[in-house]
């Protein structure tokens, strides 16, 4: 056997010419998706190739489904999946690949409808099989393709039979294609896109460009529809009947993510009819901005990887719907399809519902940073035609959609002659579009500045125009292809990244890494990362690091861009009484919304209403005067709360659903008053002080009333977040490393002294950890008036503090507890950093609930604001507002934990009840929390007033 074609630095043989994705609406087409024949074996040359022969008996065969990927099937017995972020699984010897090379036999047998034409010839495509394939049809070998994300086609008609057709497909998990598509993924083998035979009849338009481009200043489309085979087009909404090839000009609706106006149109060839749906709009570079039909667009985005926790990268329609949906309801208007062509329908859906994308090519060579990229392929000529291949094969196959705005040369790829190519080669076939590439410091083949993980000073220093770099650069727009990392608890920062993009012109917003987590559906992990499946070199969980969970539940983080990225913003006065509401849409008015207030007291909503607010264009802002106060209670704390609903049923949400929203006080919150009352008391075997009882040796709480109460004390650490184990990219620390090594994990407590006052139980303390010399003075100073109990903490640093706080306030242990009640911030968690989406108000939920599943276990769920809970019979008051988590294990159990499954509730329920807390970041991939969220170790004051609900 021959290693030549997967081993070769050549793109393939035998397929054809790549063009545009479309299914004719007269031509015959046959699924070949199903239950197929699997036979995999560990090498490339395990087996002949006489499994492609006709008659060959497989009956000894495992069925697997296609699309699919087969380590994904079989329970293991296909192989395992294995996860790297950059680093390639095997040695790197471009472009030659291992010996063990698990390899996939596949065999399909099938029959031709019966009204099959027999005219004409046929097409088969695969729309995705990674990483190379070799292709028989009855016998007869059609040729090999790589690119594993790339349609591929091979002309067929003169080798189908009416029955009993074999068609076998070779598929090698590693090739040459296998040096380009190291894109921070699962390496799973498999054909895991759709399957197609297609009808080719005689006279049929075998590739189409639609040319569909719009005149901001007249309201004039321009239509141009280019066939390699003569025709007529016709779009019966706009009175367009002509010939392909002609240009036509009439007056349109214009197609944006915000106003996604589509016509459809249909191109007529002598042999078929292929339905079209027209967008009209134009992208230009102009005045230094990306500007979609003359306005500068403000991408709100996120990059997306394909995946489903069950089949990988093998997604069904419905999976892919529910994204787009899911982006929607969220704010969020701009997809990079990272780090390859997605699927060609999710493209339909963003034409459809309205979403910018940037479509990247497949193509990253990450792995080449180990040698300084040294005998890197996209600076290697041998390697440019199978690039060129790559983005001939992305451009042609979704040229028509009006919903990708840029093409993309690909991910992390490093610089050379190779990416020129792709670049020009782009340009000069779709100069209708702009191209981008991160990976292009001094964006010479680019038309924009693009940048990952830049932290907040430096995004504010490019806005500013205050960056270097060449003259071309400094002349271009500058987006954030990759930002707010997205991995575990986070990502932090947001807010104050859309601030700046909203505050200078050429910050032209960025693509939060990333949209899911890859967690893979397992029976006894809940769900599998790197490292799970047994493999010898993973990166860990670093392969779940979505907005939403593999599951597609929404993530705290989800919530909180979707506030960050609002399109409307409303900020009020309550002394005055009114709301200013400005459209932050490029394109879109605020016909579409309705605006809604309500007054809460205390917390609850008292009285709600309409709120007129007119129909702003973008940019424009109006002051809106709101009702009078509604009569109530004089000495609660009140507020105001704006929403704006859609006003109507949408195609992605229905009405009522939330797209903005904004509270401002009217009056503040009065805190708590204890006046003391009583004294602590000394006898039978305990201290009283009010309704509590006290260890007369230790001074620790026992109980309040009939709620017992253990473990209360001084509490610093916290499990780290994915954000805290990072390295932060400004700084080079890692803040977790930086906690443990300082022993914060293993703080001791040592009793200094137990007082008792006239009116006051005093426990003086120091808190420190082994080994070092620094720690916390730390003194619990109690009071009561006889019902309720007051706990002041004082906290003196001692000594120098070389690192920040994880947490500062008290934990402790309550012995039953299931139902939450709280007036703070919610419903979801909230951290400094991460805080923007929860708003005030009065929540319900069980301790369970409290809890936010992160894939691998760590710091959550703590709610924001609180001024007061009620939980296992004990009511709390903050003095001031406080951090809220309850568990029911130990943050040593959590820190311990690699997966939820390692998390069994204990006996007791662990309350945290925080003064502060450190803030998140991003540094799982970027900068950490910017300064002001970082928790020093400082002199505090704080205090909790408790008592037993009644």
């Amino acid at each position: 056997m021959t290693n030549d074609y997967f081993e070769d630095h050549s793109p393939g043989r035998g397929t054809m010419t790549p063009r545009a994705w479309y299914a004719s609406s007269s031509a015959t087409s046959l699924s070949l998706n199903g239950s197929w024949l699997l036979r995999v074996s560990p090498t490339a040359d395990a087996r002949d190739e006489s499994f492609a022969e006709p008659g060959f008996d497989a009956a000894d065969w495992a069925e697997v489904t296609v699309p699919g990927h087969w380590v994904l099937q079989g329970d293991g017995a296909f192989g395992r999946p294995a996860y790297t972020n950059h680093l390639y699984p095997f040695p790197v010897d471009p472009p030659r690949v291992p010996t063990e090379n698990p390899t996939g036999d596949h065999l399909y047998r099938f029959d031709l409808p019966e009204d099959w034409p027999d005219d004409g010839g046929a097409v088969l495509r695969f729309d995705g099989v990674e990483s190379c394939a070799r292709v028989w049809l009855n016998g007869t070998r059609l040729g090999e393709f790589k690119g594993s994300r790339l349609p591929h086609e091979f002309a067929v008609g003169h080798l189908l039979e009416p029955s009993g057709n074999v068609l076998a497909v070779r598929v090698h998990q590693w090739s040459a294609g296998s040096y380009l598509e190291d894109q921070d993924q699962w390496w799973l083998p498999g054909i895991f896109r759709d399957v197609t035979l297609r009808h080719r009849p005689e006279g049929c338009a075998g590739d189409f460009f639609v040319h569909a481009s719009f005149d901001h200043r007249t309201g004039q489309g321009t239509l141009r529809v280019e066939s390699d085979t003569a025709g007529r087009v016709s779009v019966p909404a706009l009175g367009i009947d002509v010939a392909t090839g002609a240009t036509v000009t009439v007056p349109v609706r214009p197609w944006s993510a915000e106003v996604p106006t589509l016509y459809d149109g249909e191109l007529v060839t002598a042999g078929e009819r292929v339905p079209l749906r027209i967008g009209f709009r134009t992208v230009e570079l102009a005045d230094g901005l990306i500007r979609v039909n003359g306005t500068a667009v403000l991408f709100k985005g996120v990059n997306r990887h394909e995946w489903h926790p069950g089949t990988g990268r093998a997604l069904d329609p419905e999976t892919m719907r529910r994204d787009v949906l899911l982006m929607k309801q969220h704010n969020i208007n701009a997809v990079r399809t990272a780090h390859y062509p997605p699927h060609p329908a999710f493209l339909d859906l963003c034409d459809e519902y309205g979403l910018w994308v940037i479509d990247e090519c497949d193509l990253e060579t990450h792995g080449f940073t180990e040698q300084d990229w040294r005998d890197n392929p996209v600076d290697d000529d041998r390697w440019t035609p199978a690039l060129l291949d790559r983005a001939a094969r992305t451009v042609e196959r979704d040229k028509n959609h009006p919903s990708v705005v840029i093409w993309s040369l690909g991910n992390e790829a490093g610089t050379g002659r190779g990416l020129t190519a792709m670049a020009e080669w782009i340009h000069h076939r779709d100069p209708s579009r702009l191209v981008h590439y991160e990976g292009d410091p001094n964006s010479r083949d680019t038309d924009m500045y693009s940048r990952m993980y830049a932290g907040h000073a430096e995004v504010e220093r490019i806005g500013r125009e205050l960056d270097g770099g060449t003259h071309k650069r400094r002349r271009l727009p500058f987006i954030l292809c990759e930002y707010g990392h997205a991995m575990g608890n986070g990502p932090g920062g947001l807010a104050e990244y859309q601030r700046l993009f909203e505050t200078y012109d050429r910050l032209q917003g960025g693509f939060v890494w990333e949209w899911i987590d890859h967690g893979i559906a397992h029976p006894g992990l809940g769900y599998a990362y790197g490292g799970d499946f047994g493999e010898e070199l993973h990166d860990g969980n670093f392969v779940c690091d979505g907005l939403v969970f593999p599951d597609r539940r929404p993530s705290p983080g989800l919530l909180e861009y979707k506030k960050v990225i609002e399109p409307v913003r409303i900020h009020g006065d309550g002394a005055d009484g009114t709301v200013t509401v400005t459209n932050r849409y490029d394109f879109a008015d605020l016909a579409a919304l309705a605006f809604e207030w309500s007054y809460q007291v205390d917390g609850e909503t008292v009285e709600t209403g309409p709120l007129v607010v007119p129909r702003l264009a973008p940019a424009e802002s109006a002051v809106v005067k709101l009702p009078p106060r509604p009569a109530g209670p004089e000495d609660g704390e009140t507020r105001w709360t704006v929403r704006a609903v859609l006003a109507a049923d949408t195609a992605w949400a229905p009405r009522g659903h939330e797209v903005a929203w904004g509270q401002f006080p009217v009056t503040e919150r009065t805190r708590p008053v204890l006046r003391p009352a009583v004294g602590p008391v000394s006898g039978d075997g305990a201290i009283t002080l009010g309704p509590a009882r006290f260890d007369p040796r230790t001074g620790a709480l026992g109980s309040i009333g009939t709620v017992e109460v253990s473990g209360l004390r001084l509490d610093v650490w916290r499990a780290p977040t994915d954000n805290d184990e990072g390295t932060d990219w400004l700084t080079g620390t890692r803040t977790a490393a930086l906690w443990r090594n300082a022993g914060l994990h293993r703080m001791r407590h040592r009793l200094d002294a137990v007082e008792l006052g006239e009116n006051t139980l005093t426990v003086r303390t120091r808190v420190a950890p082994a080994a070092r010399e620094f720690g916390l003075d730390t003194d619990y100073r109690w009071t009561s008036d006889g019902d309720r109990l007051r706990l002041t903490v004082s906290v003196r640093p001692d000594g120098e503090w070389p690192v920040p706080l994880p947490r500062l306030g008290v934990r402790l242990a309550l012995a039953a507890a299931d139902e939450v009640r709280w007036f703070g911030a919610g419903p979801h968690e909230g951290y400094p950093d991460t805080r923007a989406a929860a708003r005030l108000g009065r929540y319900e939920s069980t301790v369970d609930e409290l809890q936010t599943p992160y894939v691998r276990p760590q710091e959550n769920g703590a709610r924001a604001d609180v001024r007061w809970a009620e939980i296992g019979g004990l009511r709390i008051e903050g003095d001031p507002a406080f951090y809220f988590t309850a568990r029911r294990w130990t943050t040593e159990r959590l820190d311990a934990a690699a997966h939820l499954t390692d998390l069994t509730p204990g006996d007791a329920v662990w309350v945290n009840l925080d003064h502060a807390l450190h803030g998140i970041g991003t540094a799982s991939c970027g900068p950490g929390p910017l300064p002001r969220y970082q928790l020093r170790a400082e002199g505090a004051e704080f205090a909790f007033v408790l008592s037993q609900l009644r």
